[in-house]
């Protein structure tokens, strides 16, 4: 579909600054005026549902009703296979009240530790990406990214966000928190589901 929005201008339904920038930055080339909720003052939305995709419908749909624009809601977190999938969607409540991804971090080191997960080849992880686009008077669409890696420590770089410098992608010998932004958004989780999002949006897709 094509998509014309009022005022060209789309809501990130998200109030984490760091999500904000990235999905900014993927957006630019698609020309769209981007203001996030946290700018415009709209409530956070109790995430309720247990999946990606549910929790990212939910918070785009919640954006859009409050906006009165439409809408883009990415739910996304760390899953680590010893961990028997945790933090998963609840990655960001492992970072605490005051969001500190330090305090995230050591926690999935001393779970690995905990389940003797001490050899690279127990350390497995992905990273999930769910984004919903809810356009007024359209059905929500949502897609999902993945990206496989492996758990590092310590931890390791300074871009990035959330748990970036202690995963390490498949095929890199370096964390996402050490990678060039561009490198990072050429083939992340965030990046895949954008490359899904940006084929339904072209003249040919869906």
């Amino acid at each position: 579909m094509q998509l014309e929005l009022p005022d060209n201008t789309l809501v990130v339904a998200s109030h984490n600054q760091g999500k904000v920038r990235e999905i900014s930055a993927l957006l630019a080339p698609l020309g769209f005026k981007v203001v996030s909720a946290g700018e415009l003052d709209l409530p956070e939305p109790e995430e309720t549902e247990t999946t990606f995709e549910g929790n990212a419908r939910l918070k785009a749909e919640a954006a859009m009703s409050a906006s009165g624009l439409a809408a883009l809601s990415d739910d996304s977190g760390l899953c680590v296979d010893a961990l028997d999938g945790a933090p998963g969607i609840y990655s960001a409540r492992w970072a605490g009240p005051a969001k500190n991804f330090a305090i995230a971090m050591r926690k999935v080191e001393d779970e690995l530790i905990a389940a003797g997960a001490t050899a690279p080849a127990d350390r497995s992880a992905h990273f999930v990406c769910a984004l919903c686009l809810s356009v007024p008077g359209r059905p929500s669409q949502v897609f999902t990214g993945r990206v496989h890696g492996e758990m590092l420590w310590p931890p390791k770089g300074e871009h990035g966000f959330g748990y970036d410098p202690v995963f390490k992608p498949d095929g890199h010998d370096i964390t996402f928190g050490e990678m060039d932004p561009d490198a990072k958004h050429a083939m992340s989780h965030r990046a895949l589901a954008f490359a899904q999002l940006v084929e339904a949006l072209s003249p040919s897709g869906a």
